[in-house]
């Protein structure tokens, strides 16, 4: 009997009821869709945005921190460069063998014999001292005149002067002189750590102050 009242109930739902529990269920079918799906992967994809925001400013500082390192290892190459060609221009040593040396291919790119050298004493400057070599050469006029402009020319800082030729001699068509010169190099001299830095530099005076205790 219950189920025949069931069947007649249903039986009498009219069309735009049934329209409406229709409709109803595809209201609750879409609201768990997007409570269940939608709304999760909206906050996935704003997560995801967010998460693209950070990586970009990250990886434009990483790109600002490489250009900056590049340059940084430009600058530190090219200043190493200039600290190698300063060293030989003007080394820390006097390297008297290398000041020497250099003088001995100068007088063979010139064509004067190297007699005679003799080395003199440093004078310290306020940076750098000077070292003096005292020379003797022979040559016709123009390889003695070659040797001093050569002098100038090579890598290291050379002085040519006081230039004296003198006993002409008569060598076939030509003239050969012997030539004196005093030839200067320089060396760098670093800083004394707490001093001034400078050779020469006045000692603070020395205090009398008596001994403690009458000790002698």
């Amino acid at each position: 009997m219950a189920q025949a009242g069931t069947g007649l109930t249903l039986g009498k739902i009219t069309a735009p009821a049934k329209l409406g529990i229709g409709a109803l269920g595809v209201a609750v079918v879409a609201a768990i869709y997007w409570v269940v799906f939608y709304s999760d992967i909206s906050a996935k994809l704003k997560n995801a945005e967010t998460q693209k925001g950070t990586l970009a400013t990250e990886l434009s500082t990483q790109q600002r921190e490489q250009a900056s390192f590049i340059q940084d290892k430009d600058d530190l190459a090219a200043r190493q460069l200039r600290q190698k060609d300063l060293n030989r221009a003007l080394p820390a040593e006097a390297q008297a063998p290398e000041f020497l040396s250099s003088l001995q291919q100068v007088a063979n790119v010139s064509g004067v014999d190297l007699k005679a050298w003799k080395p003199m004493d440093e004078q310290p400057q306020s940076f750098y001292a000077k070292v003096p070599m005292q020379l003797e050469i022979t040559g016709r006029f123009h390889q003695i005149a070659k040797f001093a402009y050569e002098a100038g020319k090579v890598e290291r800082i050379i002085n040519v002067e006081n230039l004296e030729m003198t006993d002409p001699k008569l060598d076939g068509d030509e003239v050969k002189l012997k030539g004196k010169c005093l030839a200067t190099t320089f060396h760098a001299i670093a800083p004394k750590p707490g001093g001034s830095g400078r050779p020469g530099a006045p000692k603070p005076p020395a205090t009398n102050a008596p001994t403690p205790g009458g000790a002698k």
